[in-house]
């Protein structure tokens, strides 16, 4: 610890879900004149939803700052000394100190540490290729990238968007985009949509993307972006095709945010996040924690290390980092990769493995696939759902599920994920106690249904 100071300093790189929670968590366990708190965040924006994004951006959330949990002047008030548009440029571990630039004036100064806590997020992937630097091509990851979207959204006459890539975010814009009046192409080098579903199940979603109005183009790859001679985006192209935009998105997703910690020698992961225990402390340094989507965590299926950047995730990284800088004791055990969306009416749901996740760490399983309804079908509005389910061989162990249907399928995958969570086998799973009513599932739920085909596979092998 630096002994120039008579009260400890924690110093938090990054101002948004894992950075703040973690921040605001050791001010609850230590007062100001215990711990002083100052945190870096290069944006205009902390604690902020970024999940939330696509629905301002489609005009279903009217407000910016609805998405804001937590303003800045709320952390100040709180004894947190929060410095706004100031970017992290170097970390001196030896020294224990972080260069900081001031992003206006440019200004550069050094502030000692004696605790860190990296939670630096994650950037869009840009490809590298001609014009994707271009005015009208935007990533969507932070409230001030929203923000110039809406403002090249607002200042450009053309209603033709491009959006190149088909994850959460790709779909999700696709929606926003449209519901703003666009006439949008999806651009996607895989064989269907959402790739964190099996295509089988991500056909589904291509149907109903199609059923919006949206224009799927399928195993395609971006191959240049043309400009005007305003060098303003105005064609994206593939090997074979080119599509007008006056408007391009970049859905292909993220990469951890660590250029910070490479350069200072801090362990990454195959996937290049931060490698932390289960404390959130960086492996091999006492005083470092990091948290959120620029660390790799444990996926308690597979047992091998991921990258899932979910605002979930991050603020329960923060709740652990901020308990133990704070003097207690909190561990992250890891996670099941439970994810939830939606395009239109039709939601989207998957946990687990994927098929070839499970080929990939050397599981043998089996894949069911059930169709159900999500209330019993002689209810009104009772609405098809189609549930896959992978279990182990011989142990039958479930090992994912993926769920695509209207009202009332989504959030059915947590019954999943708690199951995955407790390693579950998919004949305990069709004993679960679930809530039954006529207006909210079948007497048998579809993912029993799917639970008792899979059990029974497992068994005939």
């Amino acid at each position: 610890m630096n002994m120039s100071r008579t009260r400890e300093r924690l110093v938090v790189i990054g101002g948004d879900a894992a950075g703040m929670s973690a921040a605001s968590q050791a001010r609850r366990l230590k007062g100001p004149d215990e711990l002083e708190i100052v945190a870096f965040e290069r944006g205009h924006f902390t604690s902020y939803s970024a999940c939330g994004i696509p629905y301002w951006v489609g005009g279903d959330v009217t407000e910016r700052d609805q998405l804001i949990a937590r303003t800045p002047e709320e952390h100040r008030a709180r004894g947190i000394d929060l410095r706004l548009r100031t970017e992290v440029t170097e970390l001196d571990l030896d020294g224990q100190r972080v260069r900081a630039r001031d992003v206006e004036s440019g200004e550069e100064s050094w502030t000692s540490y004696d605790k860190l806590v990296i939670a630096t997020g994650a950037r869009p992937i840009r490809p590298d290729m001609p014009g994707a630097d271009a005015a009208g091509v935007h990533g969507v990851q932070t409230l001030d990238d929203g923000q110039a979207l809406l403002d090249t959204l607002e200042g450009t006459r053309g209603r033709r968007a491009v959006v190149v890539g088909a994850g959460y975010i790709g779909v999700e814009m696709a929606e926003a985009l449209i519901n703003r009046g666009y006439e949008v192409t999806v651009v996607n080098r895989g064989s269907e949509p959402m790739s964190t579903l099996d295509p089988d199940m991500g056909c589904l979603v291509h149907e109903a993307m199609e059923g919006l109005g949206i224009t799927m183009v399928n195993d395609a790859e971006v191959t240049k972006i043309l400009t005007g001679d305003d060098g303003r985006v105005r064609a994206v192209v593939t090997v074979d095709r080119e599509f007008p935009a006056d408007v391009v998105v970049l859905g292909i997703g993220v990469r951890p945010e660590t250029t910070l910690a490479l350069a200072a020698g801090l362990p990454l992961g195959p996937h290049g996040g931060l490698l932390t225990d289960r404390s959130m402390r960086v492996r091999g340094y006492e005083n470092i924690w990091a948290g959120g989507d620029c660390v790799e965590v444990l996926d308690l299926v597979s047992g091998q290390d991921r990258h899932i950047p979910l605002g979930t995730h991050a603020n329960k990284h923060g709740q652990v980092i901020g308990t133990n800088v704070g003097g207690g004791y909190a561990t992250f055990p890891g996670v099941v990769g439970t994810a939830v969306s939606k395009v239109c009416d039709l939601e989207i749901a998957r946990t687990g493995l994927r098929e070839k996740d499970a080929h990939r760490v050397g599981l043998r399983f089996e894949a069911v696939t059930i169709e159900s309804t999500s209330r019993a079908g002689y209810y009104p509005n009772a609405s098809p759902m189609t549930v896959k389910m992978l279990a182990e061989q011989r142990t039958g162990r479930l090992l994912g599920v993926q769920i695509v249907g209207r009202e009332g399928a989504g959030k059915r995958v947590d019954i999943a994920a708690v199951a995955l969570t407790a390693g579950m086998t998919v004949e305990q799973m069709t004993s679960l106690d679930l809530g039954y009513a006529p207006p909210f599932s079948p007497v048998w739920d579809p993912v029993l249904v799917a639970a008792r085909k899979a059990a029974a596979k497992v068994r005939s092998t």
